[in-house]
């Protein structure tokens, strides 16, 4: 397999980042559902996510399937690898 270039780890750690908030978020929100700040800090981060996911599958391909991400016009989907290989 051909070797990726550094920036794909630094956005893809990122994007997992990111999505461990929205997870630890998400449990507090569960038990602490009346909390505006932390509901706004949900959003902020789901946004964040949103718009840091794009940006890697502009320049990487698709990140995940079953219509969560969108194909270009090649159908690019499993010509990146997937996540047990990086």
């Amino acid at each position: 397999m051909n070797q990726l270039p550094q920036e794909y780890y630094q956005r893809l750690e990122e994007i997992q980042a990111i999505d461990f908030v929205l997870v630890e978020l998400t449990l507090y929100l569960d038990t602490h559902p009346d909390d505006y700040q932390a509901i706004q800090q949900f959003n902020q981060y789901a946004q964040y996510s949103q718009q840091l996911k794009q940006a890697f599958e502009t320049k990487f391909g698709p990140l995940q399937q079953y219509g969560n991400s969108f194909s270009d016009a090649k159908w690019s989907w499993g010509t990146t690898p997937w996540p047990w290989q990086i």
